[in-house]
């Protein structure tokens, strides 16, 4: 049995540091979650204190799987680890049940799992933990109590380190479909053999003062008076990594390919809500884009999902000149873990990122990206030959 003790001890301490991990490395998209929770719970009164539960809830996590690989206070740590896992899995048969929110993110972005593929996860997780509980009395530690207490600090100093630098900058490790090096058209695209989506309709007819329902195989007759037809989706069908990018004027014309075939680097301003963008670098950004207003080489645009007249508002209040365009929110958001942020295109693919605290000069720009693309292209002229210049194409980007 000591290596079934330790074979569980150390499955479900991988799980919880991973789990808590992934969660802390990106501590907005845990707030956001958390968001969809209090959102189909009724209870957005919460919201202020997502992220703060965020950061608590990966540190814990991780923490906990920490001591329990290290086999910190077992007895303590098993009674900690069954009441915690007793807590998440009785919640994910809930929302397994009800299905509140599609995702439970318990994995971040890194696993994507259905809310029963949760529950499930937990179910066999729960063994393990049962058996930590059973034999706790079993375990020993190597550890005296202050070095059991250093190494606890130390963990948890770590992992809120993690998420320190996270929040301030961006994930260390991008989880998301939109990472760097990423061809978005790509990923936008939906194989000609991918399965689709699957539907039941239900009828529903009233007869006597009763109603039932009925499938299109088997309607009744014509003393039956017709209520209502129902669609009810009974196989999702295939979903590409990136579902529902586009970019359109304010008037609501589609430009979305124009951006994604732009031959010249396009940097693109992300901030899904400007009333809450950040402004403490907005000189950094202003100095930045009139750069690449005067440089043939990039072009400078912004994507919201807020409305024309906060639209306005923020240009008046910051004095900013580019474009502005709109775009779903729940794109951009998941595009870049800053309000604002900055990501540059080129033909489609993703060149690099930033959070507004490391907008990158425009002297860092020309040395880094126009300087090198023009000697990348210099060094290949019989290709240069053979692709089409810009401005040879018969859309140009609004202005």
């Amino acid at each position: 049995m000591k290596s079934v003790r330790t074979i569980s001890r150390f499955i479900v301490g991988t799980v919880l540091i991973f789990s808590g991990f992934v969660k802390a490395i990106d501590p907005l998209g845990s707030a956001y979650k958390f968001n969809d929770y209090f959102a189909a719970f009724g209870l957005e009164f919460l919201d202020p204190i997502a992220l703060p539960l965020g950061i608590v809830l990966s540190t814990f996590e991780f923490v906990l799987g920490a001591v329990l690989i290290l086999n910190i206070r077992p007895r303590f740590t098993a009674w900690v680890l069954l009441i915690f896992m007793g807590f998440f899995t009785l919640l994910t048969f809930y929302l397994a049940l009800e299905n509140p929110v599609h995702d439970c993110g318990c994995f971040g972005d890194a696993i994507v799992m259905s809310n029963w593929e949760t529950f499930y996860k937990n179910l066999v997780i729960m063994i393990f933990v049962v058996i930590i509980f059973i034999y706790r009395r079993q375990f020993t530690t190597v550890f005296s109590r202050v070095q059991q207490s250093g190494l606890t600090a130390s963990t948890t100093l770590i992992i809120l380190a993690f998420s320190f630098y996270s929040y301030h900058h961006l994930p260390i490790i991008d989880f998301r479909p939109y990472d760097i090096g990423t061809h978005i058209p790509d990923k936008m695209e939906i194989p000609e053999d991918a399965p689709q989506p699957e539907y039941k309709t239900i009828l529903k007819y009233k007869k006597d003062g009763r109603v039932r329902e009925f499938t299109m195989d088997s309607l009744p007759d014509s003393t039956w008076q017709w209520v209502e037809t129902k669609n009810i989706q009974v196989r999702e069908g295939y979903t590409p990594p990136i579902d529902g990018f586009s970019i359109t004027t304010l008037e609501g014309s589609d430009i979305t390919d124009i951006v994604l075939k732009e031959k010249d680097y396009t940097f693109i301003l992300i901030a899904h809500n400007l009333k809450e963008a950040h402004r403490s670098d907005i000189e950094k950004i202003k100095r930045l884009s009139d750069f690449c207003r005067n440089n043939n080489g990039c072009s400078f645009i912004a994507l919201t999902s807020s409305l024309e007249q906060e639209i306005e508002a923020f240009r008046e209040q910051t004095g900013v000149r580019f474009p502005f365009y709109h775009s779903d929110e729940i794109a951009l958001m998941t595009i870049v873990r800053s309000n604002p942020g900055l990501m540059l295109l080129r033909e489609g693919t993703i060149i690099d990122k930033w959070h507004h605290n490391d907008v990158p000069s425009p002297g860092e720009v020309q040395a880094e990206f126009l300087e090198k693309g023009s000697s990348a292209e210099q060094e290949s002229p019989n290709e240069q030959e053979q692709q089409p210049q810009p401005g040879d194409s018969d859309e140009e980007m609004p202005s």
